[in-house]
């Protein structure tokens, strides 16, 4: 394997596969056994997980809704989601672990960084929810973070698409792909790999992010064992 420990970050619209909102339940289990494949090949994952499928704190303004109210409500979100993506692993035999960055100790385990990182040497998968804790901050940046923080040999962008392009290949069918962009391209064209904060945070710690298409089975294992897919951003 060419990266022995990853921060998988996945997106909540993921989850929701072609509903407009919930989950897909196929969904769910493509990525617990892509997981698990991971898992089984020696890799410690941990997973940052967001929470759009449910709610996003950006979106809530547009009806009234305070910014930090907002994001305290999407950071709700992300840990329904960690708790569902966490059942899915744990029937495929895998333990799992949720840590999360707001205190429920009935819910989940608080997040304290030395006992994430010694969940993951007992070959426990680490799923971080909450974000940061904190409003004004996306999961992008928690997930940011929290590879930093676990000293994580990349960071794993999963979202539907199969990369990073100059522009919206959903809308456009001539958006050109790249196959490795710098941090600072990444901002200055505003690619939308990730935030600004995020995008500063891995310049600024060397964390190397590759963005790829999630939902193909076996991508994940071909990420790690160093195939070239997605978009290398470093």
């Amino acid at each position: 394997m060419k990266y022995k420990r990853i921060l998988l970050k996945l997106s909540g619209e993921a989850l929701a596969g072609k509903k407009e909102f919930g989950y897909d339940e196929d969904v769910l289990l493509s990525f617990a056994k892509q997981i698990k494949e991971l898992h089984d090949n020696g890799v410690q994952v941990a997973i940052v997980i967001g929470g759009g499928n449910i709610f996003r704190g950006l979106s809530g303004q547009q009806y009234g809704v305070d910014r930090a109210t907002g994001d305290t409500m999407g950071m709700l979100a992300t840990i329904m989601n960690g708790l569902a993506m966490q059942n899915f692993i744990e029937v495929l035999g895998i333990p799992t672990r949720v840590l999360t960055s707001i205190s429920m100790p009935e819910v989940a385990e608080p997040y304290i960084r030395r006992r994430a990182i010694r969940h993951l040497e007992k070959g426990r998968v680490v799923i971080f929810s909450a974000g940061t804790g904190m409003p004004y901050f996306t999961t992008d940046s928690g997930g940011a973070i929290r590879a930093i923080e676990i000293h994580a040999d990349v960071l794993a962008k999963g979202t539907k698409v199969d990369g990073i392009y100059d522009k919206d290949p959903v809308k456009y069918s001539d958006a050109v792909k790249y196959s490795e962009v710098s941090y600072d391209e990444a901002i200055v064209k505003n690619l939308k790999v990730m935030d600004a904060t995020a995008l500063s945070l891995c310049k600024e710690n060397s964390m190397p992010i590759i963005v790829f298409d999630a939902l193909t089975e076996g991508n994940m294992l071909k990420l790690v064992q160093g195939e070239k897919i997605g978009t290398v951003v470093k």
